[in-house]
């Protein structure tokens, strides 16, 4: 059975280095958002196009971290992490929807001449009900689902399908007017959040600040579940499932906890990403998005908790680059930054740190 590659990387390069490494990371966010409140002129003054830039990729790296957690350590490839993280962010896009609109409809619905609000969007006007939803709606997706699906044994290839498939029908569905999440444009032009102006530069370094703080959160938790018996027990069943089983473990209790685990991290991350971006559509839901989640970790190095990270971010600096300077070739550069890593970096980039640092 592989140890945790987390672990043994910081056993050779010492757990100082690892730890310095991961402060000057920590301290550099968290300054950031205070960065942000300098005025304008000021030299360090971080923009809000920045800030709101590098917290749209951290929640990228909290949905990363969630899906290396069902695909490095139990051997789960999911191609739907994306629908988890949309459903956490219409959760909250409905609150800000309702904050905007006061005590009529959102604009939306006026618009398509809707009458009055939808039985599930009851509630979503308060933002405790908002974030009840935002950790129910896709937990409890993904428990009814990961319940079936690992009662019937279906794994490997078999299971990305499936879930490629739940996604792309939960994008059909938000697609549609008469769903009431706004269709094809989703939901957009937010004002307000807790009684706060959503563009106020507090309110951008707040939900920055609860971004990283999420995140910190997640990899504690990831790494405490690794270094448990629990995550040994997962990195058995992704090893050897069938040898676990006739060791007298049921792998089903533990691939539905870390699925729905999973699940959730997502959605809190959808629900912190909409705010700040702005805007959440049916695009989030689409199978390429779920794909690029896949790439992230595969090139960050599955199973090691701080690639999926480093790769989340890769990626998503190489993104922002492309599609300003090289639009059109993005999606080229992306299937071949995906060949590279699988034919050169199986361990992606923490195994060449590795293997450096061992030559």
């Amino acid at each position: 059975m592989n140890q945790p590659l987390t672990l043994t990387a910081a056993q050779k390069a010492g757990p100082k280095l690892t730890a310095v490494a991961l402060g000057i990371a920590l301290v550099v966010l968290l300054a950031m958002p205070l960065l942000h409140l300098l005025p304008a002129e000021h030299a360090l003054h971080v923009s809000a196009y920045t800030l709101t830039l590098v917290g749209k990729i951290l929640c990228y790296a909290i949905v990363a971290l969630a899906l290396d957690l069902v695909w490095g350590y139990a051997g789960l490839l999911s191609l739907g992490h994306g629908l988890f993280f949309a459903l956490g962010g219409y959760a909250m896009g409905m609150y800000l929807m309702r904050q905007s609109a006061g005590d009529g409809l959102p604009a939306f619905m006026s618009f398509l001449a809707w009458n009055e609000l939808p039985w599930y969007w009851y509630g979503t006007s308060s933002f405790l009900w908002a974030m009840c939803l935002v950790v129910l709606v896709p937990g409890v997706l993904a428990f009814v689902f990961g319940f079936f699906a690992f009662r019937s044994r279906i794994k490997g290839v078999y299971f990305s399908i499936m879930t490629q498939a739940l996604t792309f029908a939960g994008m059909l569905l938000f697609f549609r007017n008469e769903t009431g999440f706004g269709g094809n444009n989703g939901f957009t032009d937010f004002k307000t959040i807790l009684g706060f102006s959503i563009s106020a530069p507090a309110t951008r370094a707040t939900l920055f600040f609860a971004t990283v703080l999420l995140l910190v959160g997640s990899l504690y938790l990831g790494w405490r579940l690794a270094r448990s018996k629990f995550g040994r027990v997962l990195t058995a069943l992704r090893d050897a499932e069938n040898r676990l089983m006739f060791c007298g473990y049921d792998p089903r209790g533990y691939k539905l906890f870390i699925w729905t685990l999973s699940a959730v991290l997502c959605g809190l991350a959808g629900a912190l990403y909409v705010p700040q971006v702005g805007i959440i559509n049916p695009s989030e839901m689409a199978p390429t998005q779920s794909i690029e989640a896949a790439v992230w970790v595969a090139l960050g190095g599955r199973g090691t908790l701080i690639g999926p990270l480093l790769g989340a971010g890769i990626v998503n600096g190489m993104k922002s680059w492309f599609t300003v300077a090289l639009p059109e070739y993005w999606l080229f550069a992306l299937g071949a930054l995906f060949i590279v890593v699988t034919l050169y970096l199986p361990k992606g980039v923490i195994g060449l740190i590795k293997r450096r640092g061992e030559e």
